[in-house]
């Protein structure tokens, strides 16, 4: 049955079997701190989600509310739980993680809980400056106000150490522990991109895929992301995965924020809102992350920058290909449904504005800026796939 003579072994007793299963068993449990920092996570995404569909639908009227008490939940999870990693792992010589650590200022623990703890403090620092900031100068006019740009670097650092402490468990372990953590791992890049998805969002919305304003923005945030992710974890579908884990993510979302009332407390109100108002529909960026994994073996040894040439250019044209035409059906009256979900319009959307109009931003005043706009995009897009490839070549060799 493909074991060779020299590999048999004799036959265990039963008391051996059930000590040896027991044992594997055990060995391929995934650490506890990697179910805290995933809730930890997806405790941030669903709050972040939430507290923009807030923001449109509702206005900020307390710091009290839900979404910003899950968005705080995560940097509260992440500093307790990889704090106790941290004070265990230094104090505790007999501590199994004492080998695979290293140390900071007199601690020892793995880089990713210092990195993980690290962010947890700073999204916990950022909450009272954003409360102040809203009490001074009232509602956000943008997505990265001052506190939200300290809030989003705490954020990347719980991401950032979620990521690099589950990569060295992964890079540590083998057989069914390893594909676990690897299944873990893309679950956490998946949710890397929501979060780079939504920065970028005010920058990239449906009515503006007619401009090169918009693949500016993501050629510089997904290939980052995805192509990271994918090196990292050595996965052969890797970048399906995990764009596929944010379309789903998204598009469960926008389906069920809506079913939840909602009413503006703020003024001045534009549009007649019952019920909350959901973020757009996911880009389509599973549509390039499909076919460069299928193409992948064809490139996979070539030059590192040869690669990140092709990977940025194969991205950059398949997503304006697709998305571009996409643009034009999300901006007809065939998708104001709740599947697509481009009825929804926040209570300060004008009646006349654009977006109320589905007419698209042009942001490009003559056809040369365009050009000259989706040229930037290919060199951002190839920058972003070096970087992330860069970053994911780091991250594989993680052990600590």
């Amino acid at each position: 049955m493909g074991i060779s003579f020299a590999e048999r072994r004799p036959l265990a007793t039963p008391g051996e079997s059930v000590a040896a299963t027991a044992a594997q068993t055990a060995a391929a449990t995934v650490p506890w701190y990697t179910g805290c920092l995933v809730a930890a996570v997806v405790s941030v995404i669903v709050g972040g989600y939430w507290d923009i569909s807030w923001h449109m639908s509702i206005g900020r009227d307390s710091f009290w509310t839900p979404p910003h008490m899950l968005i705080y939940a995560c940097g509260a999870l992440a500093g307790i739980s990889c704090g106790y990693l941290i004070f265990s792992t230094t104090w505790n010589p007999g501590s199994p993680l004492r080998g695979s650590s290293v140390t900071v200022c007199g601690f020892r623990a793995p880089l990713g809980a210092f990195i993980a703890a690290w962010g947890g403090m700073v999204m916990l620092v950022s909450a009272p400056f954003d409360n102040w900031w809203h009490n001074a100068y009232g509602l956000d006019v943008k997505i990265l106000s001052p506190p939200h740009t300290v809030l989003d670097l705490g954020v990347i650092g719980v991401e950032a150490g979620s990521l690099v402490l589950v990569a060295g468990a992964m890079n540590r372990s083998e057989g069914t522990l390893r594909r676990k953590l690897t299944t873990v791992f893309l679950g956490l890049g998946a949710a890397l991109l929501v979060l780079a998805a939504g920065t970028v969002w005010e920058y990239a919305n449906r009515g503006s895929f007619h401009s090169a304003r918009s693949y500016e923005a993501l050629a510089m945030a997904v290939p980052l992301v995805i192509f990271g992710a994918a090196r990292a974890s050595g996965h052969r579908w890797a970048l399906t995965i995990v764009t596929g884990l944010y379309t789903t993510y998204s598009m469960l979302m926008l389906w069920i924020l809506p079913r939840f009332p909602a009413e503006p407390k703020l003024g001045p109100v534009y549009q007649p809102i019952t019920h909350f108002v959901p973020m757009e529909f996911p880009f389509l960026v599973i549509a390039p992350a499909l076919a460069i994994d299928w193409l992948w073996p064809h490139f996979s040894g070539w030059k590192k920058v040869w690669q990140a040439a092709a990977l940025g250019s194969l991205f950059l044209v398949i997503f304006v290909a697709v998305q571009w035409p996409f643009a034009d059906f999300l901006m007809s009256p065939a998708s104001r449904n709740w599947v697509f979900g481009t009825g929804y319009l926040p209570y300060i959307a004008r009646p006349n504005s654009r977006l109320a109009l589905y007419q698209f931003s042009s942001w490009d005043a003559t056809r040369a800026d365009f050009w000259l706009g989706m040229a930037r995009a290919w060199v951002f897009a190839v920058i972003s796939a070096r970087l992330g490839t860069g970053w994911g070549d780091w991250v594989r060799r993680v052990r600590r």
